[in-house]
C-alpha cells in the first residue's frame, strides 16, 4: 500500500466556485477511499464540452452524455477525461492495486447487474452515469473539502484535481506502458464517437456514412467510419471552417445546411441516390436528429443518435419512415463497457491500429487550466490536455 493510504491528502485542485467564473487553483483535502472506491493520482486530464457546459450552467445544454434540466451544483471540481495511477484502494477492491495505471470513466461497469451481464447493453444499473450527483454512492458524502466546506464531485470522476476518488467500477486498468497524455482521451469523447460508428452503426466496407456535427465526438465517429472502410463520409456542420480539419478524419464531402434552401436530409438523399447507408448524429440538436434519420436509405438505412437534446425537444417524423425500414438507435459511450472494453482500445493505440494524437490540439500546465476553457469556447481545440505535474 502507498504511504498515504488511509490518510487525508492535501493537494491542488481547480475549483469552480460559481457558474461561468474562472476556475481557482485551491489547496483541497481529499479523503481516503471508502468501500469499493479508489483514490487516484491524476497525471493528465483533458477538457471535454461536458465540463464546459456544466461549468456554464446554462439551462439548455446540447452535449453527449448529459441529461437535461439539472440544477447548477457549486462549488464543484469538474473533469472526467483523464489518466492516472492508483494511489490507494478501499475495502472490497480486488481488481486494482496501488501503482496501477488507469483511466477513470464517467460511467461504470459493476459486472453483476442485468445490464452488465447482457451482451446487448453497457448501461450499468448501479454505476450508470449521473450528472446530477455531486457525492459518492457509498455514503452520500463528498471526498473533497476545503476548510471543512464540502466540494461537489462531477460525473464520479472530478479529474481537475491532483488526487481524486472514484468508484472502482468506473476505473479501467490499462497497459502501464501506454502514454497517459494520449490515451486519456479514450475515457470519454473519442470512445463515444468511434463506438457509435463501429459498435452501433456498423457500416460495411464500401457503404456511405453521414456524420452530423464535426466536433471531437463527431470526428471520432468519422474516424470510425474510415476505419470501417466507408467509401464516402459526408460531414454535416454549420461551421465551414471545420471541413479542412475533418479531412484528416476521413471526411470526403462537406454539407452546410445553411447553404441550401431545402432540408439537408433531402440534399444528402439527392447526393447519394436515395440516402446514405448509415448516419451518426453528434450535435444534440433534435432537428439534426430528425435529419440524420430521414437522410438514411429506405430498406436498410440506420441512424445512430449520440447527442442529447433539451428536455423539451421532441423527435418528430412520419411513421412511414419506419415502415419503409429505416432504423434509429441511441448510444451512450459508444456501447463500450468501461472496464472490459477500454483496455483493448488502449492496446489498439499501442499497436498503431488507432490514431489518437490528431484529436489533441493543445496542451497546457495545470496552472493555466482556464486557457483550455478559452480554447474550447473559441472553437479552437478538439482536446486540450492538461498536465497536472510541471
Amino acid at each position: 500500500m502507498s504511504s498515504t493510504a488511509g490518510q487525508v491528502i492535501k493537494c491542488k485542485a481547480a475549483v469552480a466556485w460559481e457558474a461561468g467564473k474562472p476556475l481557482v487553483i485551491e489547496e483541497v483535502e481529499v479523503a481516503p477511499p471508502q468501500e469499493n472506491e479508489v483514490r487516484l493520482k491524476i497525471l493528465f486530464t483533458a477538457l471535454c464540452h461536458s465540463d464546459v457546459y456544466f461549468w456554464e450552467a446554462k439551462l439548455k445544454l446540447k452535449c453527449p452524455f448529459i441529461l437535461q434540466g439539472q440544477k447548477p451544483l457549486f462549488p464543484r471540481i469538474f473533469g472526467h477525461e483523464a489518466g492516472g495511477i492508483v494511489e490507494s484502494v478501499g475495502e472490497g477492491v480486488t481488481e486494482l492495486k496501488p501503482g496501477d495505471h488507469v483511466l477513470p470513466i464517467f460511467t461504470g461497469e459493476c459486472k453483476e447487474c442485468r445490464h452488465c451481464k447482457s451482451a446487448e447493453s453497457n448501461l450499468c444499473e448501479t454505476l450508470r452515469f449521473d450528472n446530477d450527483r455531486g457525492h459518492m454512492l457509498n455514503d452520500g458524502k463528498t471526498r473533497f473539502s476545503k476548510n471543512g466546506q464540502p466540494i461537489y464531485h462531477f460525473l464520479g470522476t472530478s479529474t481537475f484535481s491532483e488526487y481524486t476518488v472514484a468508484h472502482a467500477g468506473c476505473v479501467a486498468k490499462i497497459n502501464p506502458e501506454a502514454p497517459l497524455d494520449k490515451v486519456c482521451v479514450l475515457s470519454c469523447g473519442v470512445s463515444t464517437g468511434m463506438g457509435a460508428t463501429l459498435n452501433v452503426a456498423k457500416p460495411q466496407k464500401g457503404q456511405t456514412v453521414a456524420v452530423f456535427g464535426l466536433g471531437a465526438v463527431g470526428l471520432a465517429a468519422c474516424e470510425g467510419a474510415r476505419m470501417a472502410g466507408a467509401s464516402r463520409i459526408i460531414g454535416v456542420d454549420l461551421n465551414p471552417g471545420r471541413f479542412d480539419r475533418a479531412k484528416n478524419f476521413g471526411v470526403t464531402e462537406f454539407v452546410n445546411p445553411k447553404d441550401h434552401d431545402k432540408p439537408v436530409q433531402q440534399v444528402i438523399a439527392e447526393m447519394t441516390d436515395g440516402g446514405v447507408d448509415r448516419a451518426v448524429e453528434c450535435t444534440g440538436s433534435f432537428q439534426a436528429m430528425i435529419s440524420a434519420f430521414e437522410c438514411v436509405h429506405d430498406g436498410w438505412g440506420l441512424a445512430v443518435l449520440v447527442g442529447v437534446p433539451s428536455k423539451d425537444d421532441a423527435f418528430m417524423t412520419h411513421p412511414m419512415n419506419f415502415l419503409n425500414e429505416r432504423t434509429v438507435k441511441g448510444t451512450i459511450f459508444g456501447n463500450y463497457r468501461p472496464r472490459s472494453d477500454i483496455p483493448a482500445r488502449v492496446e489498439k493505440y499501442m499497436n498503431k491500429e488507432l490514431e489518437l494524437d490528431k484529436f489533441i490540439t493543445h496542451s497546457v500546465p495545470f496552472s493555466e487550466i482556464n486557457k483550455a476553457f478559452d480554447y474550447m469556447l473559441k472553437g479552437e481545440s478538439l482536446r486540450c490536455v492538461i498536465r497536472m505535474e510541471a
